[in-house]
């Protein structure tokens, strides 16, 4: 058996889907070798199991940015509603509203009054147009009612560096990114993209409940699928060894030091969230007009 991780080693779904395959390895006493086949933006690795044969000796260690974002945007090589069986959700990414030390805000309610009152005067970077962060970021300022203008660079790296400068005014970036960062004093941090609060960034609310915007609830997932047409006994029975692992502290353990907050959904739960999901992005696509052009549609869709 083999598991796919169509992104470099050391990046969260590699090491996410590192920890299903030794999971998967360990309850069924077979090996499960992690092969990294990256390019594209997850696209090259997520298409060689869209393709791969049914048969359960090809996994995908999958996504939102290649499975769920990129085919809103641009054309794929695969339908993931048809070409993927969805196995287990494995993992949260959340992200994180950070600007500048010295931004003069005490507090997110206070962030929201004053970038709301001055429409067009702050700036936001992002990973890429179209990008995770991107869209995140776009969600926020919809539910808040703050328009601001979008400055997208080139990766997550010179974003950060550009808010942490001050030379723009924040952005809304992976825990596993910002966290460092503002443990540092380099950053600070005003609110958490996902709906509850987490240890992986300690002290810092939800935007749901810190602004009383129930539903807010978008973070990056990472989990396992199969090829298209998977049988139901193969689906279930690697389901069931994931499931089995969820409930073991020391693999849940590993998750923190990837700034992944555990969360698992078998096939049915994982294919009802994936529908949610894509419509909670579409929509956000669709309101703030968001395309991306071919020299574009390389870009890496950030998501851990």
């Amino acid at each position: 058996m083999r598991m796919i991780v169509p992104w470099p080693p050391g990046q969260a779904t590699d090491l996410v889907g590192r920890l299903g395959a030794q999971a998967i390895s360990r309850a069924l006493g077979q090996p499960v070798v992690a092969e990294n086949k990256a390019g594209a933006g997850g696209l090259i690795g997520t298409e060689m199991v869209a393709k791969a044969p049914a048969d359960g000796y090809t996994l995908l260690a999958a996504s939102s940015g290649p499975v769920s974002i990129a085919p809103l945007l641009q054309k794929v090589p695969f339908d993931p509603d048809k070409d993927l069986t969805p196995v287990g959700l494995l993992g949260i990414a959340p992200f994180v509203l950070v600007t500048a030390p010295d931004f003069p805000a005490k507090d997110i309610q206070e962030f929201v009054a004053k970038v709301k009152a001055a429409p067009g005067k702050f700036t936001f970077a992002s990973s890429g147009t179209g990008a995770t962060a991107h869209l995140f970021a776009e969600a926020f300022n919809a539910a808040t009612g703050i328009k601001a203008l979008h400055v997208p660079y080139k990766g997550s790296v010179p974003a950060i560096a550009d808010v942490m400068s001050g030379q723009v005014h924040y952005c809304v970036e992976t825990a596993a990114a910002t966290m460092p960062l503002i443990r540092a004093g380099k950053l600070k941090p005003f609110g958490l993209s996902i709906g509850r609060e987490t240890a992986l960034v300690p002290g810092v609310p939800p935007f749901a409940t810190a602004l009383g915007l129930p539903g807010f609830d978008m973070g990056a997932w990472i989990g396992v699928m199969l090829p298209g047409g998977a049988p139901r006994a193969v689906v279930d029975k690697l389901a069931g060894a994931l499931a089995g692992s969820m409930q073991d502290a020391e693999f849940l353990k590993s998750f923190a030091t990837i700034s992944v907050e555990p969360e698992f959904k078998g096939p049915a739960q994982f294919t009802e969230y994936l529908r949610a999901y894509t419509s909670r992005i579409a929509d956000v696509i669709t309101r703030n007009q968001i395309k991306i052009s071919r020299s574009e549609s390389d870009l890496h869709w950030q998501h851990a």
